[in-house]
């Protein structure tokens, strides 16, 4: 059995989000996203507040549906952007033994699988000559159905998660099986609530899991070396207390602010703050500030909230001031509740849309921001202090979020004196650093790896070097964690001037789920698959004695 669950009603939560690009390094990470509970008040819901479960759409025997016939538009309109860019694999290999000067070129998929739902060829005869398709089919059928169960309209107990850790129970990061036992997450029955809660938790459960005291990268597994234990003691001195004490939440009183940069945020940016909440909980003594850096950060919009409330605040004066005197009573933490309510209405399929959804947009390249983010109560934009678009969200009085969307060189300067390996790091999601640039190229016309090039990571990573703080890196396969290690080798001012600080190797929080390329369905990957670190090179300065100076002179 598992631990009692801590539930509340504060932080329900339902996002759409665009999917991230192979190219940087993942793609979508949930759908809809729900919690139940409030971690700082642990308050339990009565029966009054809480909502009737909606009548599912899809039963769990029902969930398979080829895209062109699924209930739900945006998979239909997923199958016909695929049907635009992928190509038959069939043709691909025939043409591929064609002349360069040949005109003819493969045709696009249109048929699509009987067994996965997915358009993988250009016509039934293709289908049935290609033999390599049934090594992954089976994957993109669980993908279909994963898709569907997230819209099916059931209560998704996956997402409820748990609050704040009992300080005599110890979590462990043995893996996601241990470690959602010992925090107290419902039980997760099939491996497809495995896949859902793996996919959303991925991104700050692997900064947990990297930064705790009881991480599962030690020195006797061989994946922390003896220069990144000495970083993460810095960092663990000030993310908890003295051994023997309680983790509680009054020894943060004395303690820095940890701040934990996240570049190239894109998916990440987008998660839900009481998703991010979860890696708060991990340290209760400690006080953190994430940061969201990237051009494709996802911001509130603050212009709609205020036109949102001019309305609302007209009406509500005009015809309901009674209900606003009420508001005006009623406790902080019954905010986000209110919110959430909004959200989750305007996602119930039988409720009438306020406005158009955007429709689906291809996962390729160079996918489009994320959309805006909810505007929590005490948001506020902050491009006075940064001097770029950007917010700061005072989740609580331990755990603040910022969001800055600009490229990191643009706001290094702002933080370069004040950066401290005892309280600053750097998480790099799927950065894609071996992958060539499509904006840079050398001298004689072939692209730069992003690592290089001058729009990219190549100005980024040596002023990331030269804080002295881990900057740790995840990549989507083996293949791209070797690649990305390989492109240190060449980048101008990287090679040699690093340390590594974790070792190349699994990581034991990523997603479990495949995700899929729109451009080619035969191209699946999963999202933060494995993990490396590595830090700006020290270089000590010892004094000689005057004893061996004799000797030496």
């Amino acid at each position: 059995m598992t631990p009692p669950l801590h539930a509340s009603e504060r932080d329900k939560r339902h996002i759409d989000r665009p999917l991230r690009s192979i190219r940087g390094g993942g793609l979508s990470l949930v759908k809809h996203v729900s919690s139940y509970g409030s971690p700082s008040t642990g308050h339990v819901p009565l029966d009054a507040d809480v909502r009737k479960e909606p009548t599912p759409i899809l039963s769990q025997d029902d969930l398979f549906h080829p895209l062109s016939q699924s209930p739900f538009a945006p998979v239909r309109e997923r199958g016909e952007a695929i049907k635009k860019l992928a190509a038959c694999p069939v043709c691909a290999g025939e043409h591929s033994h064609l002349h360069a000067h040949t005109k003819a070129q493969p045709k696009a998929v249109n048929f699509e699988c009987p067994d996965c739902g997915w358009p993988t060829h250009c016509s039934q005869e293709h289908w049935e000559q290609d033999e390599e398709h049934k090594k992954y089919c089976s994957r993109l059928r669980e993908v279909n159905e994963d898709d569907h169960d997230l819209r099916s309209g059931r209560k998704i107990r996956e997402f409820e998660l748990p609050g704040p850790q009992d300080s005599e129970t110890a979590i462990s990061f043995a893996n996601w099986d241990v470690f959602w036992y010992t925090r107290g997450f419902p039980s997760m029955d099939t491996e497809r609530s495995r896949r859902h809660a793996s996919k959303l938790l991925t991104y700050p459960i692997t900064i947990g899991s990297v930064l705790h005291e009881h991480s599962y990268l030690t020195l006797n597994n061989q994946r922390l070396t003896p220069e990144g234990s000495r970083s993460m003691a810095a960092l663990r001195t000030t993310l908890h207390v003295p051994p023997g004490a309680p983790e509680t939440e009054e020894a943060s009183a004395t303690k820095p602010e940890v701040r934990i940069f996240i570049l190239g945020a894109r998916a990440e940016s987008s998660l839900p703050a009481n998703v991010w909440e979860q890696l708060h909980m991990l340290f209760p003594a400690a006080i953190l500030h994430l940061f969201f850096v990237g051009p494709q950060v996802s911001l509130p919009d603050f212009a709609k909230a205020k036109r949102t409330s001019g309305a609302s605040s007209a009406t509500g004066q005009a015809n309901q001031p009674s209900t606003r005197a009420q508001n005006q009573d009623q406790p902080a933490e019954q905010a986000p509740a209110q919110e959430t309510m909004s959200q989750l209405s305007s996602a119930n399929p039988n409720s009438e849309p306020t406005e158009e959804k955007p429709k689906y947009v291809p996962n390729i390249y160079n996918p489009p921001t994320p959309a805006p983010i909810a505007l929590r109560k005490y948001t506020r934009q902050s491009i006075e202090r940064y001097g770029v678009p950007s917010y700061t969200t005072p989740y609580n009085h331990q755990l603040t979020i910022t969001g800055l969307q600009t490229n990191y060189v643009d706001v290094h300067a702002q933080f370069q004196e004040t950066f401290d390996p005892y309280t600053d790091c750097f998480f790099l999601f799927n950065p894609g650093f071996g992958f060539p640039s499509p904006y840079s190229s050398d001298e004689h016309g072939n692209a730069l790896l992003q690592i290089a090039s001058p729009t990219e990571w190549g100005p980024v990573v040596p002023l990331l070097l030269a804080t002295k703080c881990p900057i740790i890196v995840t990549g989507f396969s083996p293949a791209d964690v070797e690649r990305d290690i390989r492109s240190l080798s060449t980048a101008p001012g990287v090679a040699g001037e690093f340390d590594w600080v974790i070792t190349p190797g699994p990581n034991a929080f990523g997603s479990e789920k495949w995700e899929v390329a729109d451009f080619d369905p035969r191209v699946m990957l999963k999202l933060n698959w494995g993990i490396w670190a590595i830090r700006g090179q020290r270089r000590d300065v010892r004094e000689r004695s005057s004893f061996s100076s004799i000797f030496s002179s």
